[in-house]
């Protein structure tokens, strides 16, 4: 707890001081180090300040700098002892001293560092976490957060999103900067790619004027050494304040190294580490300076710096004026501000964002021409021969589309022996139960509800994993960069920024994270237009329903169809792009800025783990929302029980079965019959269950679109995940006891109560095309409640979505049956 928190007369033992610069360093000095033990001796009238004893002497601080520091209480210890199953004897003021000083070797490090930078992938290394990690920039959207432990030191490591700056330009420098300013981490590990340095070092510059405590990893150091640079590290670690350690994130070279820097960082003692200032030369330094002598007459937050505040304000940061806008001397701050900023102009010829900028690089330079000397091998030949051919103006578009093709074409081909695999497990666990279980309804949930809800789905794992294969290798690779560059034109004649295309192509894999993705995007109305699009890219849940149709009812073409799926949900994308381009949402577009990494082979350890994490993630579902929506379905359908009928059917069948004792001849006629009337009695169950009420209820909007009852309940379940249409349909389709009949072909042979076909191609595609637009999942939902900031996007891309689902659905079911009365 933070020190603010004791009561009088309460005591406890101090774990760390947080925060960082002059405050820190004056309470350190009065005695408040880990370890010593503080009591509250009184608190002032209006309960601040507040007076501590400590070390035999007694401080008064106010309660604004006792919450920055952390200590642990008797009572706090106890429990920690307790949950660390340690003897339960009174409680030593040693014991209490072991675990504080225990405690306080809880090191939070926050990872900071460009786009493509190997941040992600040395946050995984590290840590053990299995985070995504992408070849292009934004993939880590959120911070994660990862816990190891090592030399007797407690990591807790947060990733932050990549960034190349931490001005206000993007959400991304907006979050990164926040987490840094307000969340404390102890240390921050700056990750700068080797090969990029320069560029790399303009953040590393920025963390600087932050006075943050930094260690820097001088991340995929083998390609630095393998073009034939040197770096003479050591010296600019010296020039800049910070210690710098090599490491290769792929293989694990210099991780140790890198956290043993960590930990004298956070101990004091690194003999590397001190401030500095960056020298941004007279003419900046006497407006800085100037600004900054106001801001000290201020009571200011410790995290931010006067230095960096007045650099920030001369930059024109918005976040950092309307910080200043409620300090007692803002007005003088403001004309001194302005004052800096017209004499700068005046004396240098350019605006001061542009001056600030060029003595960053111009510090950079500086040092490098010092520490660096370029090699002779051209890293990035490779890169260019290639790029040569997947960004050529003719045939960058042919392979794109190429590659789409043969990752849907091997979604069926690949997964189609491990799906039937699977479909025989499932069918073997179904007949067990079916013939150990007595009758009755427990065995009709286990065998039809459970097995028949959440088996359908699970069969349809294999595509799933194979799907995120592709995607993977695009995104690992660096493809998906190239991607985005030779399709900017064309989302550009959208309405779109080209970083669009990142995000809806992820849209592919799961809406969730593509909608999240779009934070990359600066312009706040082309990310508004790309979020409310993406739910039209067909995301891996929708896979198992057109598995499961196209399978069905177009076999001989299964990759074909499904392509052109993923394709008709690309057309309506860009033409519901450009109605809320023109009628919606209007801006000028923002300039296309985007890295190309270069090349690079993605690691087979990568792809398989992010392959598991899907499938892992993917079984988790099965095991939550899609059984508990299986079991809701069943019993919807199971009851209520006609008594009177069930037993009529009952006598009717025994009839039969009497009848055809006699005639042994015509076994085949017997069977028939029973199986006719079991057939009639499902349907009559059903129709009058409370389900089958539900979707008659709804059927008369869907029938227009040649939907009955049953197709209208399972797209009605399946709002909460898309895999619960499949798992839906095996309930209702396949709900006959003893059944080991696929559901694949239950939806071949099921007829109406006319005798007509329940699905017919037509059917099947106006199904699928309803599927694919309708309503989104819940958690796509959210996330565009989240990433838009309000409920009316998120409501209505559940609108506009189910009427144009409704809409297309309707037109191709209609010509379809006008072209064939013709």
């Amino acid at each position: 707890m933070k020190l603010s928190e004791l009561h009088t007369g309460e005591k406890g033992i101090i774990v760390k001081v947080l925060g960082r610069g002059a405050f820190r360093k004056r309470i350190i000095e009065m005695g408040f180090i880990k370890g010593k033990e503080v009591e509250v001796i009184l608190s002032a009238p209006l309960k601040d300040p507040i007076i501590y004893k400590v070390i035999d002497y007694e401080v008064s601080l106010r309660r604004k700098e006792a919450e920055l520091v952390e200590v642990i209480t008797e009572t706090e210890a106890n429990k920690i002892r307790e949950e660390e199953d340690l003897d339960q004897l009174t409680l030593l003021n040693d014991d209490w001293h072991d675990i504080a000083v225990r405690q306080s070797k809880t090191i939070q490090v926050a990872l900071v560092g460009n786009p493509n930078s190997g941040k992600t992938s040395l946050f995984n290394i590290a840590s053990g976490s299995r985070e995504r990690v992408g070849n292009y920039s934004g993939v880590t959207v959120d911070a994660k957060e990862g816990n190891f432990k090592y030399a007797g030191y407690t990591f807790k490591l947060i990733d932050l999103p990549g960034t190349y700056s931490l001005t206000a330009y993007t959400p991304e420098e907006l979050y990164v900067r926040k987490q840094i300013q307000e969340g404390t981490p102890d240390v921050i590990l700056n990750v700068v790619a080797s090969s990029n340095l320069e560029r790399n070092l303009y953040l590393t510059t920025q963390l600087i004027d932050m006075d943050a405590p930094m260690v820097v990893a001088l991340n995929m150091y083998d390609e630095l050494e393998q073009s034939g640079a040197t770096l003479n590290y050591p010296h600019l670690a010296r020039m800049i304040g910070c210690p710098m350690v090599p490491t290769v994130s792929k293989t694990g070279r210099g991780i140790e190294k890198v956290f043993d820097e960590i930990i004298s960082v956070y101990e004091g003692t690194n003999p590397v580490t001190r401030h500095i200032h960056i020298n941004y030369g007279d003419v900046l330094e006497k407006r800085i300076n100037s600004i900054s002598a106001l801001l000290k007459e201020n009571e200011l937050n410790e995290n931010i710096p006067p230095r960096y505040i007045s650099i920030k304000l001369l930059e024109n940061d918005k976040e950092i004026e309307k910080y200043v806008h409620y300090l007692p001397n803002a007005d003088a701050i403001r004309k001194t501000k302005n004052e800096a900023l017209q004499s700068i102009h005046s004396l240098l010829n350019e605006d001061c964002e542009t001056a600030l900028t060029d003595a960053r690089y111009g510090f950079i330079d500086g040092a490098l021409r010092e520490t660096y000397h370029e090699g002779v091998t051209d890293t990035l030949k490779t890169t260019r021969m290639i790029d040569s051919l997947v960004t050529h103006k003719f045939w960058g578009y042919p392979i794109f589309f190429l590659f789409m093709f043969v990752m849907f074409q091997g979604t069926f081909l690949l997964g189609e022996y491990p799906m039937q695999w699977l479909e025989t497990f499932v069918g073997f666990i179904a007949g067990v139960v079916n013939d150990n279980m007595q009758e009755g309804p427990l065995k009709d949930l286990i065998s039809n509800g459970i097995i028949g809800g959440v088996g359908n789905v699970l069969v349809f794992l294999p595509n799933i994993v194979i799907l995120y294969l592709f995607i993977s290798f695009m995104e690992d690779s660096g493809y998906m960069a190239r991607a985005a560059f030779i399709m900017d034109k064309f989302m550009h004649k959208m309405g779109l920024h080209g970083k669009s295309f990142i995000p809806l192509v992820m849209g592919f894999g799961c809406n969730v994270p593509a909608i999240m993705a779009t934070r990359t995007i600066e312009s706040r109305n082309s990310r508004l237009i790309t979020m409310l699009i993406n739910p039209l890219m067909s995301c891996s849940a929708r896979l198992p329903v057109y598995v499961l149709l196209i399978g069905a009812f177009f076999s001989q073409h299964k990759g074909l169809v499904l392509f052109g799926l993923y394709i008709t949900g690309v057309v309506l994308a860009i033409i519901m792009a450009r109605i809320f381009k023109k009628f919606l949402i209007r801006e000028d577009d923002v300039p296309f800025v985007m890295e190309l990494p270069p090349y690079r082979m993605p690691t087979s350890k990568a792809i398989f783990r992010h392959m598991w994490d899907k499938a892992s993630q993917y079984t988790r579902k099965m095991g939550g929302i899609i059984l508990v929506a299986s079991i809701i379905i069943w019993f919807l359908g199971y009851f209520p029980q006609n008594t009177t009928q069930n037993e009529t059917y009952t006598q009717e069948i025994a009839r039969i079965q009497s009848e055809y004792n006699e005639k042994p001849d015509q076994q085949e006629e017997r069977d028939r019959q029973i199986a006719d009337l079991t057939h009639i009695q499902r349907q009559e169950h059903q129709k009058n269950s409370y389900i089958g009420q539900i979707g008659q209820f709804i059927e008369p909007v869907l029938r227009p679109l040649g939907f009955d009852w049953k197709i209208a309940v399972s797209l009605l379940s399946g709002m909460a995940a898309k895999e619960i249409v499949v798992s839906t349909l095996g309930v209702l389709y396949t709900g006959e006891d003893g059944d080991d009949i696929s559901l694949k072909n239950h939806l071949l042979t099921e007829k109406n109560a006319d005798g007509s076909p329940a699905f017919t191609p037509l059917i099947v595609i106006s199904l699928l095309l309803f599927v694919l637009i309708y309503f989104p999942c819940v958690a796509t939902i959210a996330a565009i409640k989240n990433e838009s900031g309000s409920w009316k996007w998120a409501a209505f891309v559940v609108c506009y979505t189910t009427a144009l689902a409704w809409v297309v659905s309707f037109i191709v079911y209609q010509t379809g049956l006008l072209c064939g009365s013709i």
